[in-house]
């Protein structure tokens, strides 16, 4: 249990402390809410969560409100852990006493890394009820379950946080751009969007890119042994390490194929083991596993995933430098900050459409990507089977992205959009 007297110093050492400089994120949320939820902040380790709850205490503090009107606390700390609910409570305990006056004034409470607290679900809930705003951020895609929508009653707002955009990349670099570019413009931009296709978007390397290896090897390994080891209780290193290896370089995934691999080498675990594994990897933000487009959702559950990782930069260090998967990667984490419904398409003869756009039970686009479309039998290859998809699913919105073909083209009948990755990755969503 930790002390009143530690929680107070660390309380008293955030009054004291100055706001670290940070950048304004995309990600756009509310510090007023007309109905009483917590906003939950979430995603991988070190890709902003805290300095995006830093954002919004500053905007509190130039909006006139009291710094004692607000409780931030990193649960991550040295020497705190590990913590219950009843270790929150006491917190909540010291904070008024620091501050008896706010009682039944507004308070703000900013809860990083909670999902290192057991039970802390009830502690939120219970500040909802005395009327306080909680703002909570986790690096464990747990806190999206049913299990905790259902303690919490669907009283939270969810956001999630991933590593820089390109379009945050660039900002960040200090670029403007607007809906039309000169040359030089267009060759900055293109320049940049070359280097974040290898680099990925963590924001330590970006500010510190002369150290980039170091710092994106860290984050692999801290995301590893904290978030998935650690959190997780595992206790065969060399299998999941074996794993992670088998999923960067897979473009499909199969575990049972992959529990023959490690038989053959004397590696002895379960399939269950490994299925938890992978979870495990996918509750951490690391790894993300796409399902094959069916209408029957047993086939879609029961089909061969492809594999996505966080950032490319973590694929870069790990010895992948093709640039083609390293785009597919881009665009596939750009359709998921933008919150899409996606799955991929393979039909019988192992023709794939790489992303599936759907609304409802609707497919609304279908995007293609290809590095390189200067080569006459890749062109044939890819539209080819962009239309064969299009006449199964009656889908004509039909894209393909590639690293500077623009334009339409009509291709048995069916138009289809050319878009450069940098162009796509900068436009509105509804552009």
């Amino acid at each position: 249990m930790v002390t009143k007297d530690k929680w107070a110093n660390l309380i008293k050492d955030f009054y004291e402390s100055d706001l670290p400089e940070s950048f304004e994120r995309e990600i756009k949320i509310p510090l007023e809410k007309p109905i009483n939820r917590s906003i939950s902040i979430i995603g991988p380790r070190r890709a902003g969560k805290t300095y995006l709850m830093f954002n919004l205490i500053r905007k509190l503090l130039d909006k006139g409100i009291d710094k004692k009107h607000i409780l931030y606390m990193n649960f991550e700390k040295a020497g705190l852990l590990p913590l219950d609910s009843n270790d929150l409570v006491s917190m909540k305990e010291v904070f008024y006493e620091l501050n008896s006056k706010l009682k039944n004034k507004e308070t703000w409470f900013f809860l990083d890394e909670i999902q290192n607290v057991s039970n802390w679900e009830i502690f939120v809930r219970t500040c909802l009820d005395k009327g306080i705003n909680v703002f909570i951020s986790g690096s464990s895609s747990k806190m999206l379950s049913k299990d905790i929508s259902t303690s919490m009653r669907g009283r939270t707002l969810t956001y999630k946080v991933f590593p820089f955009s390109f379009k945050e990349y660039i900002l960040f670099n200090k670029i403007k751009f607007t809906k039309y570019f000169s040359s030089s413009e267009k060759s900055e931009i293109v320049s940049l969007f070359k280097k974040y296709l290898f680099d990925g978007g963590y924001p330590e390397q970006i500010i510190y890119n002369k150290e980039k290896e170091k710092i994106l090897s860290n984050i692999y390994e801290t995301t590893l042994f904290k978030d998935v080891i650690e959190r997780e209780n595992i206790r065969n290193i060399p299998v999941i390490r074996q794993l992670i290896k088998a999923l960067i370089s897979s473009k499909e995934f199969s575990v049972n194929k992959f529990y023959n691999y490690l038989k053959s080498l004397n590696l002895k675990v379960s399939k269950n083991s490994l299925y938890n594994y992978v979870n495990y990897l996918g509750d951490a933000f690391f790894v993300f596993l796409l399902k094959k487009f069916d209408l029957s959702y047993k086939k879609a559950e029961q089909s061969l995933p492809k594999v996505y990782f966080i950032d490319n930069g973590i694929l870069n260090i790990n010895g992948i430098d093709d640039r083609g998967r390293l785009l597919e990667n881009l665009i596939f984490l750009e359709l998921i900050r933008r919150e899409e419904d996606i799955s991929y398409y393979q039909n019988l003869l192992h023709e794939e459409v790489d992303f599936v756009l759907k609304k409802g039970k609707k497919v609304k686009e279908l995007i293609q990507v290809c590095y390189d479309f200067e080569n006459f039998a890749t062109k044939e290859r890819e539209l080819k089977i962009l239309i064969k998809a299009s006449e199964e699913f009656n889908c004509n919105n039909l894209t393909l992205i590639s690293m500077d073909k623009e334009g339409e083209e009509k291709y048995k009948n069916k138009k289809i959009k050319f878009i450069p990755a940098w162009k796509w990755c900068l436009r509105g969503e509804n552009e």
